[in-house]
C-alpha cells in the first residue's frame, strides 16, 4: 500500500476512534488503543486539527471531534458577514485613508476575516485575512471584550511592546474606558510604531458579531486626531444594518 494511503488509513481510524470514544479523549489514550506511537500520532493529529475534524478542549490537552454541521453553519455566517460588511469596510477607508479590518474572536483571540487597503503608499499593511492577534492588545478584539460576554480570566496577557496591557485590573479599566467611549485604541500595544482605532459591530437586533476599526502608522493616526476618527468611524457604522 502506498505511503500516502496508508497515512490516510490511519488519519480516518483515528477520527473514527475519537468519534466513538463519545468523549473527550488523551492523546497518550489514543495511542494505546490504537498501537500508535507517539511521533505518528502527533503528526496525525496536527492534520486532523489543521483540517477542522478535531479541537482541543480549552486549556485542556483533551481531545474532541469537532461538529462538522455546525462549523460548516459557522463557515456560512462568516462568509455572509464579510460580503455585508464589505461595503461598510470600503467606506472606512475611504474616510480614513487607512487599512480598514473586520475581525471576530476565536478561541480568545482575534481572527482577522477582512481588510481593505485601496492606498498608493510604498509600504503598506500585510494581509492578515485569516491570522489571528491578541485579543487583549488589538483594537478589534478590545472592542469585542468591553461590549461581549467574555472570561477575562482565560486570556493570557503576554507583553508584546512597553505599551502592552498586562494585568487584569487595566485591562478591566481599559475596558470600561471603551465602553464609555463607544471605541478603543490600540497605541503601539502590539506593534510599535502602528496606532489602531476599533468599533463594536453590532446586527439590526443589537446583538454584537464583530468588530471594525483601522491600523496605521503613529505618525499618521495621532493623539489628537483619534477621537474625530474614531467618532467618524462610529457615524460610518451607525448608518449600517448588518443581518447576522
Amino acid at each position: 500500500m502506498p505511503k500516502e494511503i496508508k497515512s490516510l488509513s490511519k488519519g480516518l481510524m483515528l477520527y473514527k476512534e475519537i468519534l466513538s470514544y463519545s468523549k473527550p479523549i488523551l492523546a497518550k489514550t489514543l495511542c494505546e488503543r490504537l498501537n500508535i506511537d507517539k511521533s505518528t500520532m502527533s503528526r496525525l493529529l496536527l492534520t486532523l486539527k489543521n483540517e477542522n475534524f478535531i479541537e482541543y478542549l480549552e486549556n485542556s490537552n483533551e481531545i474532541i471531534a469537532c461538529d462538522l454541521e455546525n462549523n460548516a453553519i459557522k463557515n456560512t455566517k462568516i462568509e455572509l458577514l464579510v460580503k455585508n460588511t464589505q461595503g461598510l469596510l470600503e467606506d472606512i477607508f475611504y474616510l480614513t485613508n487607512e487599512c480598514a479590518y473586520l475581525g471576530i474572536i476565536h478561541n480568545n483571540k482575534v481572527l482577522y476575516l477582512n481588510q481593505i487597503d485601496h492606498s498608493k503608499r510604498d509600504l503598506k499593511t500585510r494581509n492578515n485575512i485569516g491570522l489571528y492577534f491578541p485579543v487583549h492588545s488589538s483594537a478589534l478584539g478590545k472592542s469585542i471584550l468591553a461590549f461581549g460576554n467574555y472570561d477575562l480570566n482565560k486570556i493570557r496577557l503576554k507583553q508584546w511592546t512597553n505599551n502592552t496591557i498586562t494585568n487584569l485590573a487595566a485591562l478591566k479599566k481599559d475596558l470600561n474606558n471603551i465602553r464609555e467611549k463607544g471605541y478603543s485604541i490600540d497605541n503601539s500595544e502590539f506593534q510599535d510604531s502602528m496606532c489602531c482605532i476599533g468599533v463594536p459591530l453590532f446586527n439590526k437586533d443589537n446583538i454584537l458579531i464583530a468588530a471594525v476599526g483601522i491600523s496605521g502608522a503613529s505618525t499618521r493616526i495621532k493623539k489628537q486626531s483619534i477621537e474625530e476618527t474614531a467618532q467618524n468611524i462610529i457615524g460610518v457604522v451607525e448608518k449600517y444594518s448588518i443581518l447576522s
